[in-house]
């Protein structure tokens, strides 16, 4: 079977759609379409109970904290009023990530080679070391991340996505 193929970006070649709208097109509708591709036949979720991270945190302190996270992930939770919630969300993103990428913690694939940022936008996820390398191998251009969270559970889906090589 052939990776699924979910169209995540739709613009027409004359120019972007309206704002707050949503176009569904299917693939032999496209003509003057630019679509991605997933790459991965199950994109990668996690859900991480943002308790768990807040005593982590409260146990090991700057340990754990450095361990996971990059000095861009620290210092954007820390000024968080709710900075729990913030790193269970970015936590959940690695996880997401990982599974995403296949690998899991392993194979080069370290925690802080893969960095939740945010540039005035929605979160995107960079990857650095083995984490870049493993996405470059399977052809990834870009993801996709989505990160939400109630009072006591951080949710994080990770979608990685080529140009359509076509």
């Amino acid at each position: 079977m052939n990776d699924a193929v979910i169209v995540s970006a739709v613009r027409t070649a004359v120019g972007k759609a309206p704002k707050g709208t949503l176009r569904n097109t299917r693939p032999d509708e496209m003509g003057g379409v630019v679509i991605k591709e997933a790459l991965a036949r199950v994109p990668g979720l996690d859900a991480t109970e943002i308790a768990r991270i807040a005593e982590t945190i409260e146990r090991f302190g700057d340990r754990f904290v450095q361990r996971i996270f990059t000095e861009g992930e620290i210092a954007y939770c820390r000024r968080k009023r709710d900075a729990a919630s913030s790193f269970a969300a970015r936590f959940a993103a690695k996880e997401a990530a990982m599974k995403a990428l296949g690998t899991g913690h392993s194979r080069g694939v370290y925690w802080t080679g893969i960095e939740v940022f945010r540039r005035g936008g929605p979160p995107q996820l960079r990857f650095h070391g083995g984490a870049a390398a493993r996405a470059e191998a399977m052809g990834a251009t870009g993801s996709l991340l989505t990160l939400t969270h109630s009072r006591d559970l951080a949710l994080a889906h990770v979608l990685l996505i080529r140009d359509n090589p076509r």
